[in-house]
């Protein structure tokens, strides 16, 4: 199995972001994920099994404000898996993506000082999740989007 967890983060208002934050997000979140897959699934293909998570983002199904194009782009890696799904399964391979709510990371703490990050979602969490998803327990799912998001 492959779980893909490159990407990256940032927000900004309409007025701020503009069409570089939008393709920085693209090329971080969205290509990295098409990149990846495309190489495990050249090699996963001819032995009729295997397993790829992507990272997604519970704001790729409902974008808050200041974060159009990091939602964007991860409603894309969404959409990519769903469709590679699909197309996958008659070759035996499973494609799945996780939800995370906001993850306790150094970086997201120094970002939103004062939150209340006791509800947040812990890596430990994502590293389960992304282990059962590849793991023969999971043998009969595809095209799912997992929501982990902590007790947020």
């Amino acid at each position: 199995g492959v779980v893909h967890t490159v990407g990256g983060f940032d927000m900004a208002s309409i007025g701020d972001g503009g069409a570089e934050l939008f393709e920085r997000m693209f090329r971080l979140n969205l290509m990295t994920t098409v990149n990846l897959f495309r190489a495990a699934i050249a090699a996963m293909r001819p032995q009729g099994s295997g397993s790829l998570v992507a990272i997604g983002a519970m704001a790729a199904l409902k974008a808050p404000a200041q974060l159009a194009a990091y939602s964007a782009s991860k409603s894309g890696v969404l959409r990519l898996v769903e469709a590679y799904a699909e197309e996958l399964k008659p070759a035996g391979l499973r494609v799945n993506a996780i939800l995370p709510g906001t993850i306790d990371t150094p970086q997201n703490r120094a970002a939103m000082p004062g939150a209340d990050t006791s509800g947040w979602v812990q890596p430990a969490q994502l590293v389960e999740a992304a282990a059962f998803l590849v793991s023969p327990a999971a043998s009969g799912i595809t095209g799912v989007l997992l929501p982990v998001t902590g007790r947020g």
